[in-house]
């Protein structure tokens, strides 16, 4: 099984910035392809950022330029730096994880683990 703890949410002004951790457990982290999701009250849950097991990553639109994500695989670990952090970033982000494949599929699609949550907030 593989679980997924994430932390490093809190309250911060825009233009503040935070980090995001995701701790997994589990002994085929590597074989994981890891990303970050985010759902605001009311709205659908989105992809924030995505990363393979062969380290490709793909972003939303509307973080590319602010957001990083990496992975540690020695750590069992994924991170989603957030820079320059906007109200509209606000959200409870979630970590998720599904098993690796040699073809190609959408970033967001077929996660079968995922994290309890943590919960950013952005004010102005």
């Amino acid at each position: 099984q593989v679980q997924l703890v994430e932390s490093g949410g809190g309250l911060v002004q825009a233009g503040a910035s935070l980090r995001l951790s995701c701790a997994a457990s589990g002994r085929t982290f590597s074989s994981y392809d890891m990303g970050w999701f985010r759902q605001a009250p009311g709205k659908q849950r989105e992809l924030v950022a995505a990363i393979t097991n062969g380290y490709s990553t793909n972003y939303a639109d509307s973080v590319k330029g602010r957001f990083t994500i990496s992975r540690d695989n020695a750590k069992k670990t994924v991170y989603l730096q957030m820079n320059s952090l906007k109200p509209e970033d606000t959200a409870v982000y979630y970590c998720a994880a599904r098993p690796a494949t040699f073809y190609s599929r959408p970033p967001s699609t077929s996660y079968d683990y995922w994290g309890q949550g943590t919960q950013v907030t952005v004010s102005l």
